[in-house]
């Protein structure tokens, strides 16, 4: 099948849905040679891959995963990270607030791929123990309303693809696929792409993984993030299958647009204490504005505000009055005593 895929690619043909996801299949069941597996990501890239190839893609990459069982719909909130803005980790601290807010978090991630410090990196400098087996991790869940899924622990058939992604050195499919193959299913997206065209492609990809809700968002001054730098493109979507395309900005909540400089992370350490300073309510400016857009984006889209504009109000309260920090305690302690 990956013989035939490639040959078609080769002659710049989609190979649509099925394809893609048979020689998905083939990929992690270690089915094909690292030749193959080379000429076929390599193609790919070069042709662009359609909704349907991604599709495809994702759904035999999340077969493949080991399934974590929450019961309930829960939100992912996440980047596909190439964005090569070394900011801090938004997403990983503005999870803790969406969750002090009462919607279920599943997020799902990785070590660093193009920042000194990826989701992983700073919860486990943070204390979070990020390693736990997957039913630990759903009495965790259970526990606190929150879960970090390490893609590790969780996608072992990328072994078959990890070397080959590295010795590459470009961009292939896999750069997108992680945030759509979150092995609890979730149901809701808070989602940052690092290009613009990938707004509109990513947002169907998701319907047609069977999301409910969701935003997905490019930051004008290239961040897979809402962005308080400036303008962020947003295609949300709703369970009827609308979709919708606007732009936010920081000025539009009463937020200041700061310099693309003011969310420059740095080291694990670093940004664990970036997000401690957050969450306790000591850090004021640029990194909380970003991190108020995020998590305000997240309470609406995870019904616990009626709009972004009062998510956004929401996550000002839950960080000054503690509970945001609270609930990253509770998660270390949970954690660790799992």
């Amino acid at each position: 099948m990956i013989n035939e895929a490639i040959k078609k690619l080769a002659n710049k043909e989609d190979i649509g849905y099925e394809m893609s996801r048979d020689v998905m299949f083939e990929i992690m069941k270690g089915e094909a040679s690292d030749v193959q597996k080379s000429a076929y990501l390599v193609s790919l890239s070069m042709k662009g891959e359609t909704i349907d190839e991604i599709t495809g893609s994702a759904e035999a990459m999340r077969a493949m995963a080991t399934r974590l069982n929450t019961g309930c719909d829960t939100l992912e909130i996440v980047g596909t990270g190439g964005d090569r803005s070394f900011s801090y980790n938004i997403s990983s601290t503005s999870a803790f607030v969406i969750a002090a807010g009462g919607v279920k978090i599943t997020k799902h991630g990785n070590r660093s791929a193009s920042s000194k410090s990826g989701a992983a990196d700073v919860l486990e400098a943070l204390g979070v123990n990020i390693t736990l087996e997957p039913e630990k991790n759903e009495e965790v869940f259970k526990d606190t309303g929150y879960c970090f899924l390490f893609a590790q622990k969780y996608h072992s058939a990328m072994k078959y693809v990890g070397p080959i992604r590295k010795e590459l050195g470009i961009r292939t499919v896999f750069n997108i696929l992680g945030p759509l193959t979150n092995p609890a299913y979730s149901s809701k997206f808070i989602l940052g792409v690092y290009d613009e065209s990938l707004l509109e492609p990513i947002a169907q990809v998701l319907m047609k993984l069977g999301a409910k809700r969701g935003m997905v968002v490019y930051g004008k001054e290239k961040l897979d993030e809402i962005s308080s730098v400036g303008p962020t493109e947003v295609v949300e979507f709703d369970e009827s299958g609308n979709a919708k395309r606007y732009t936010v900005t920081p000025e539009q909540f009463g937020l200041q647009k700061s310099n693309p400089g003011d969310l420059t992370g740095g080291t694990p350490e670093e940004n664990a204490e970036i997000t401690r300073r957050i969450l306790k309510g000591e850090e004021r400016g640029a990194k909380r504005d970003c991190v108020l857009m995020n998590a305000g984006a997240g309470l609406y889209i995870g019904g616990a505000a009626s709009s972004m504009e009062e998510g956004i109000k929401l996550a000002a309260e839950l960080i000054d009055s503690g509970k945001a920090y609270e609930k990253l305690v509770e998660v270390i302690k949970d954690t660790n005593a799992a």
